[in-house]
């Protein structure tokens, strides 16, 4: 009975950590990744600031070894439908072609090179230049922490969504210039005296909210045609609540950020929701879908209390909990380590779907030592400092 109980065991944790077999005919692989392919992982941080344009599609034409493990993990994993945090917005021909084509078209580490015939991306905020002191140093410089969305140029940070099955472009929503101010009941920082206690003068005045969008890149509803049902695919990337000060800006705007996601969800909530095309409204009551992202929040952590268990407690939300053994290993001292998708310990990045999907299989990409794809996690320039999570469901008749 020990020996049948510890062969089970072991069965069972081969699935959780993850899965590089061939997935049955009838479940979908969903997955998100931020693969920090950005400047600032090719360049050193006091260049930044000098930089006026994304450095990717010059660094996708070097075999860079980062953007190798970066393709390297996904065909491992081998997901039918994935969004890709960081990865900059910039020309098709010179950017995702590139990558699907030189990197994931091309055996890595002698490994079966995988295809996605269906791509979406689309401009965000990051590095999009304000005329405005967002951060209240006394310099309008339209870049970093001026921008609209920090970034030093424009389109860092950027999404794009692959999917082996059909994208739905023409009825794809975005969210880019939705207001922050047009949020009912959205958070104010207000400036603090210089003893850390609030004035009565909020951060930004009228003139700069009249113009800030509350995406710090965008939001997305991809609609992906599964089988016999259209699932959403609903994307984005809050910024973190960090890089600010007393006032808690970007904490603010990371809650205000999800409960976005959350309104868009919930019928009645969803009303002052308008897309850049102008239609109003979340999505249907019955309709299905996956929220994907690096969503730079953990339940319980930094930030506005709540910002994430507004979003995981939704009552059309599955959290399932991926989870790896390499997690665990990374961070034995935390609680839950076994959950974080970085390797700065935290459980940031989420596959949710709705509760009318079945969901067979989930887990976080994380390998522990001896095992295929080990070598990638020991540093950020190997692949990234975030870990891919996946979940598969059953494939919708």
């Amino acid at each position: 009975m020990n020996f049948m109980r510890s062969i089970f065991a072991f069965s069972l944790l081969l699935i959780m950590t993850y899965s590089t077999s061939s997935l049955a005919q009838d479940t979908v692989r969903i997955a998100t990744f931020n693969v920090s392919m950005d400047s600032s992982n090719h360049l050193p941080n006091d260049a930044l600031p000098n930089t006026y344009e994304s450095v990717l599609p010059k660094v996708l034409q070097e075999n860079n070894p980062q953007i190798r493990g970066i393709a390297e993990i996904i065909q491992r994993v081998r997901p039918d439908i994935i969004l890709l945090n960081e990865f900059d917005y910039v020309p098709r021909e010179q950017g995702i072609d590139v990558f699907l084509n030189n990197y994931l078209g091309e055996s890595q580490n002698s490994l079966e090179p995988i295809a996605y015939p269906y791509v979406y991306t689309a401009p965000v905020n990051t590095g999009s230049p304000s005329a405005f002191d967002l951060n209240r140093d006394g310099k309008a410089t339209g870049r970093g922490n001026d921008a609209w969305g920090f970034g030093w140029y424009p389109g860092q940070y950027g999404m794009v969504i692959l999917s082996k099955y059909p994208i739905l472009e023409d009825d794809v929503r975005t969210f880019q210039h939705f207001l922050w101010k047009d949020m009912p009941g959205h958070h104010v920082p207000y400036v603090h005296d210089e003893n850390g206690k609030p004035t009565n003068e909020p951060w930004y005045n009228d003139e700069t909210m009249a113009q800030y969008p509350l995406s710090s890149k965008s939001h997305w509803d991809v609609p992906v045609q599964v089988g016999g049902k259209v699932v959403h695919v609903l994307a984005q990337h809050p910024t973190p609540p960090a890089f600010d000060g007393p006032e808690n800006r970007n904490g603010m705007k990371n809650y205000d950020e999800i409960r976005f996601v959350r309104d868009y969800l919930t019928p009645g909530a969803d009303n002052y929701i308008y897309d850049d095309q102008g239609q109003r409204g979340g999505i249907a009551a019955n309709g299905s879908f996956v929220v994907l992202g690096d969503l730079n929040a953990q339940a319980g952590a930094s930030g506005v209390e709540g910002a994430m268990t507004q979003l995981l407690e939704h009552p059309r939300v599955n959290d399932v909990m991926p989870m790896s053994q390499g997690g665990a290993n990374h961070s034995p001292d935390v609680e839950g380590s076994q959950y974080h998708t970085a390797a700065w310990r935290k459980r940031v990045d989420y596959v949710l779907p709705s509760d009318d999907l079945i969901v067979k299989d989930a887990g976080v990409f994380w390998p522990t030592q001896g095992e295929p794809g080990y070598d990638l996690m020991k540093k950020r320039d190997a692949s990234s400092d975030h870990r891919l999570v996946w979940l598969d469901i059953e494939l919708p008749q």
